[in-house]
């Protein structure tokens, strides 16, 4: 379940930057821009995620 929630809101957010960056610079809306770049952001949430450590650093 955590896959679709991420990939639901990475979707939401870069199809909206998208919309807003394509309107600003005068070029037309692409969704299937928006959409490739979603799933690469959801893959590099994931990756970032996995790469991350879960444990406490130590006082050196």
């Amino acid at each position: 379940m955590r896959f679709f929630w991420t990939f639901f809101w990475a979707f939401l957010l870069t199809e909206m930057l998208t919309y807003v960056v394509s309107s600003m610079s005068g070029a037309a809306f692409d969704f299937k821009l928006g959409a490739i770049l979603s799933v690469g952001i959801t893959i590099l949430i994931f990756v970032i995620s996995t790469v991350i450590p879960n444990e406490p650093v130590e006082k050196h």
